[in-house]
């Protein structure tokens, strides 16, 4: 499940408590082209405000009707909305094209009302905790149960029953607080990561602390990048992106990066620096071939980058590629990378 969902569970409860009723709509299954996967998540609030997205805004116009509708016979009572219910856009070429279904897709939804949000906050607080949230909707009452998942878990739906995995944030963990490092921030942040920077460097961590420089949002971590490494404990939403261009702070971070369940570790450094640093890693603090291994570095793809701006798009377009690769269980790609 996409961090997005997360945002997306958060304004529902948001919208709850503030007294609005909220329908929470969810993708099960997919026919054709469609532009939003099996899980992704849509909320509608009753006077037409939506967040989220099921379709890429093919149906949502007519979701917001079927809210509205549903509203006025409960006369505004979320409580009185009824049960959970199956829908289905696209079932003939007409109606695809009606809906603007690309390709005559079709599309089978799971709308339900927002009644009880005890789960929906238990769910918030548990994947702020990098935990992986398994939810179990039963349509014929809308009873919600949470459960743990393990990575890889995928949606389920057999007609009665839809099980969900909400999994924790992505995380970004940048040692260094350059101008690199800023351009880095600044994109993983719009990607909706969550951007820790890790910088004993005086001199340099205070431009994190400018508005001007656009970073809000982006959390400074205090001390040794070695030490910030081992007390985030990452997991596999974690990167770790060592960009200071020092081997005294870089490597120390690497050596715990690299030993971690981190998804991705990369670090700056030309081809003749990284082969001087495994070497480092493996002769002063016995890490092994596979854990050497798993170095992007020099680190981004190959898009003969030169500047900040362009080296950061390499970096986070690398970033992406092993996520993705590794959120649906495939091969990553063999690239090159940049010379940094």
């Amino acid at each position: 499940m996409e961090s997005l969902d997360l945002r997306v569970l958060e304004d529902a409860l948001a919208w709850r408590n503030a007294g609005h009723a909220v329908t929470l709509v969810t993708v099960v299954q997919t026919w054709g082209s469609a532009p939003r996967p099996p899980g992704a998540l849509l909320a509608v609030r009753d006077d037409g405000v939506v967040s989220g997205s099921v379709s890429g805004g093919c149906v949502e116009d007519d979701l917001i009707a079927r809210t509205k509708a549903s509203v006025n016979a409960a006369g505004g009572n979320a409580a009185a909305l009824k049960s959970p219910a199956m829908i289905t856009y696209g079932v003939t070429q007409e109606e695809a094209s009606r809906f603007g279904l690309p390709c005559g897709g079709t599309l089978r939804l799971v709308q339900e009302p927002l009644r009880d949000t005890a789960w929906v906050a238990e769910l918030l607080t548990r994947t702020a905790d990098h935990e992986l949230v398994a939810r179990t909707l039963v349509l014929s009452t809308g009873a919600v149960r949470l459960s743990s998942a393990v990575r890889g878990q995928a949606m389920q739906f057999d007609g009665s029953t839809l099980r969900t995995v909400f999994g924790p944030k992505w995380r970004l963990l940048l040692i260094g607080a350059g101008q690199l490092s800023q351009a880095v921030a600044r994109m993983a942040a719009m990607l909706d990561f969550e951007v820790l920077v890790c910088d004993p460097r005086e001199e340099y961590a205070a431009a994190l602390g400018n508005a001007s420089h656009g970073l809000a949002g982006v959390r400074r971590i205090a001390g040794m990048p070695d030490d910030v490494v081992r007390e985030l404990v990452p997991d596999a939403h974690t990167a770790i992106v060592a960009l200071t261009h020092d081997p005294k702070l870089d490597d120390m971070a690497l050596l715990e990066a690299l030993q971690s369940n981190a998804f991705y570790v990369g670090a700056l450094g030309s081809r003749r620096n990284q082969a001087a640093r495994k070497q480092r890693l493996a002769e002063h603090f016995g890490l092994s071939a596979p854990e050497l291994a798993r170095l992007h570095g020099p680190v981004g793809l190959a898009l003969g980058a030169r500047t900040p701006a362009e080296i950061a798009v390499s970096i986070v377009a690398e970033l992406l590629q092993v996520k993705n690769s590794a959120a649906h269980g495939a091969a990553v790609p063999s690239n090159e990378a940049a010379l940094t």
